[in-house]
């Protein structure tokens, strides 16, 4: 795609203040400009621990431009969550996608990546990618 209809980035994980930082910490790291939309859908809906099927479809609601929407999850209830919602396929946008990554470095490699007018597979590719990252 392009700059200017972008990839949507939701970040799903079990705790609100989590799915936020991460956000937040992936804006930050994109360098500036203008990003690529991203949104957290953390928690439930009355601010507790887990995770909201209608707060994932309303994240992916706020991101999507046309050119997809890539969800990355923390955990497992996470990631379930996200696959019944593509499964019943009428509740989130056409080009909705669960991209396998690691949620924090993966979040950043997407949101990098979609800013620079990345297509969906390309902010795939780059979030999966993040898996072989080493930190020694």
């Amino acid at each position: 795609m392009s700059v200017e209809t972008p990839v949507g980035i939701v970040l799903v994980s079990h705790s609100g203040p989590v799915a936020t930082a991460v956000a937040e910490l992936a804006r930050g790291l994109a360098g500036g400009g203008h990003t690529a939309p991203v949104a957290a859908a953390g928690g439930t809906r009355d601010g507790g621990l887990g995770t909201s099927s209608d707060l994932i479809v309303a994240a992916a609601g706020q991101v999507d431009r046309g050119a997809g929407v890539a969800i990355l999850v923390d955990l497992g209830s996470a990631l379930l969550t996200v696959k019944a919602l593509l499964a019943e396929g009428d509740e989130l946008p056409e080009g909705a996608r669960l991209v396998d990554a690691p949620f924090l470095e993966g979040a950043v490699a997407a949101l990098v990546t979609a800013s620079a007018g990345g297509d969906l597979d390309a902010v795939e590719a780059a979030a999966s990618e993040a898996y072989r990252y080493r930190k020694e």
